[in-house]
């Protein structure tokens, strides 16, 4: 849970005054942290406390925390925000409810309803008082515009607010399709981090926890995203068909992968050890393992085995595409194992993988140059 600072920098004394008397009340509420604003944990006794601290100073509105409390039933991990009245208007606030209630009807993902969530939500705060639905299409792309060129937007984060404000607009006012023509900073070409076979083994060794050594070997035996990695039940593993079913991941789509014999093995000695009941890899007190978790036992791998190559756990899923590739696997099947909508996205392997590029000789190696002088 977070209370947003709302006061910016051109407040009166008073107010200034108000805030510290407010930090003075949180900050030895337990969990409290601040980050740009007060981060709580979402508990009702913390709730309640928080309440009595700032009784007197300042009115909480929970209207929003209650719309997001409902909407966590749907699974979706939405930040809760108490917010003073003054930040969000009655209107927009409605705007907002409605929005992620179609985000929710129309079955979009957790991750995908969190970000146009939050992107819409940055929009509703700046508008005040104004009608989120009075907006012309001027004052749409002059806000884009002032994302991109003022606050830094880069061309994966603009398009995310572009589809946020278009999706207010034509699916929750169903209004006819509009395009915001903006100029956008050129996507940068990234190649994949990949990591040799030798960092692979150093890093997977590393652990002598099964459970922990269990998701590494997954996520290079099969190249899966850390999401599909916790979201793995013990009857997605079919040992009969020596296949991993990846049910709904991204895209909403299901894929079958290969289960290696060396991976199995290592994921019975796990089972043993451990006994999970529902899903493959579960938390201490049950439940679905967190993706952080197994991002920061990755993180804490690599430290261990002195792997330098820069990126986290998603480089496991590189490196399995470049090493099949290297291997000789036909790029169209790395495409269905990787579960790519486009050949153009596997493609980009071809550019990080050594086979191809040690086949091209330099034009360095044609001239007689000799042996190097010493000095």
């Amino acid at each position: 849970m977070v209370m947003n600072d709302p006061w910016h920098t051109g407040v009166e004394e008073h107010d200034r005054g108000l805030v510290r008397a407010v930090d003075d009340c949180v900050r030895r509420l337990p969990g409290a942290r601040h980050d740009g604003g007060w981060h709580f944990p979402l508990d009702r006794d913390v709730l309640k406390g928080l309440g009595e601290r700032v009784k007197g100073l300042v009115e909480l509105d929970l209207s929003l925390l209650k719309i997001q409390l409902g909407l966590r039933k749907l699974g979706m991990p939405l930040q809760a925000v108490v917010s003073v009245p003054h930040q969000m208007s009655a209107v927009n606030l409605l705007a907002l409810d409605r929005f992620v209630k179609t985000l929710a009807l129309k079955a979009y993902s957790p991750a995908t309803m969190h970000h146009y969530r939050q992107e819409f939500q940055k929009l509703l705060m700046l508008l005040g008082e104004l009608d989120v639905s009075s907006l012309t299409t001027e004052q749409v792309k002059s806000y884009l515009l002032w994302l991109i060129t003022k606050k830094g937007y880069g061309e994966s984060h603009a398009n995310t607010a572009v589809n946020a404000i278009k999706f207010y607009f034509e699916k929750v006012l169903l209004q006819p399709r509009v395009v915001y023509d903006l100029p956008r900073p050129k996507k940068p070409l990234v190649l994949p981090k990949v990591m040799g076979k030798e960092s692979i083994t150093r890093i997977i060794q590393s652990m002598d926890n099964l459970k922990h050594q269990s998701m590494l070997m997954l996520a290079y035996a099969a190249g899966l995203r850390v999401s599909e990695i916790v979201a793995l039940k013990l009857v997605d593993i079919d040992s009969d068909r020596m296949c991993i079913n990846i049910r709904r991941a991204k895209g909403k789509k299901d894929r079958v992968v290969a289960l290696s014999p060396i991976l199995l093995d290592h994921l019975r000695d796990y089972f043993r050890a451990y006994r999970p009941k529902e899903w493959l890899f579960e938390g201490q007190g049950g439940g679905q393992y967190s993706a952080r978790s197994v991002q920061q036992v990755f993180k804490d791998a690599k430290a261990l085995a002195g792997v330098k190559t820069p990126g986290g756990i998603h480089t496991m899923r590189h490196s399995f595409a470049t090493h099949l590739l290297e291997s000789g696997t036909d790029i169209r099947f790395i495409k269905d194992l990787l579960g790519h909508n486009s050949l153009s996205t596997t493609l980009r392997y071809t550019h990080v993988s050594l086979k191809q590029i040690t086949l091209i000789k330099s034009p360095l190696d044609d001239l007689n140059l000799g042996r190097p002088k010493n000095p």
